[in-house]
């Protein structure tokens, strides 16, 4: 499946901005600029812009232009629990370690009102920096009866909020809880890490219109490497 030219744009651009050659208060190109550099339309080029500054990488400003932001490696919070998100929660390369269907009881992540019995999509995947240090491990679980192709997807690039818009699915509400943990040893060493360190992980509950649970996951987040705020535009 061919790369989709908004996240070819992004990936680039982040690339530049977290290896320092696009150094914080460096100006970006404008969505003309885009247009005619990679012969996008100028929604593609409004939505490469628009993703770069909700992960928090860059700063728009109306008729100044776009901006790379100081300390680059934050994420906006917001930016998870947002029902229409597209693209990555989190920023950079994924790589799949597990995917499959598997019962609700086992699938490592709660899931209120599905039954244990309920199978459901579980994707477990890795995420790195540009420099491709491990960053993050992520978990997501969704009920198979609401998503049955969702394994087909390409699972590196897949956003499940984005596949529920794609495909119809009535996403309506998400909360994100922010949870102390103690890393395992399995996790510690996908994060390159010490076992038992105490780490944050971001869980978040997605839910249909009717009330019905629609997703599931978390992401347990090196600290050393990515810092998280909460900013809304007033």
């Amino acid at each position: 499946m061919a790369t989709p030219a908004y996240l070819r744009i992004r990936s680039e651009l982040e690339q530049r901005i977290h290896s320092g050659a696009l150094p914080p208060g460096s100006r970006l190109p404008t969505e003309a600029q885009l247009r005619e550099q990679y012969s996008v339309s100028r929604a593609t080029a409004q939505r490469v812009l628009t993703e770069l500054a909700q992960a928090g990488l860059v700063e728009r400003h109306r008729r100044r232009g776009t901006f790379v932001a100081e300390g680059a490696q934050q994420q906006n919070l917001l930016r998870l629990a947002n029902p229409t998100l597209h693209g990555p929660e989190i920023p950079g390369r994924h790589a799949v370690e597990s995917a499959g269907v598997v019962p609700a009881r086992d699938a490592d992540v709660g899931m209120p009102g599905i039954d244990a019995d309920a199978p459901v999509n579980r994707l477990r995947r890795l995420k790195f920096d540009s420099a491709d240090n491990p960053i993050a491990v992520e978990l997501t679980a969704v009920p198979f009866e609401l998503a049955p192709k969702l394994l087909d997807e390409d699972l590196e690039q897949l956003t499940v909020h984005d596949y529920f818009a794609r495909t119809g699915v009535p996403a309506a509400k998400s909360r994100v809880y922010i949870d102390p943990v103690r890393l395992d040893a399995a996790t510690a060493a996908r994060l390159d890490l010490t076992p038992d360190q105490a780490v944050i992980r971001l869980r978040r509950l997605t839910w249909l219109a009717d009330g019905k649970l629609a997703e599931a996951m978390w992401h347990i987040i090196r600290p050393d490497l990515v810092e998280f705020f909460v900013e809304r535009t007033l």
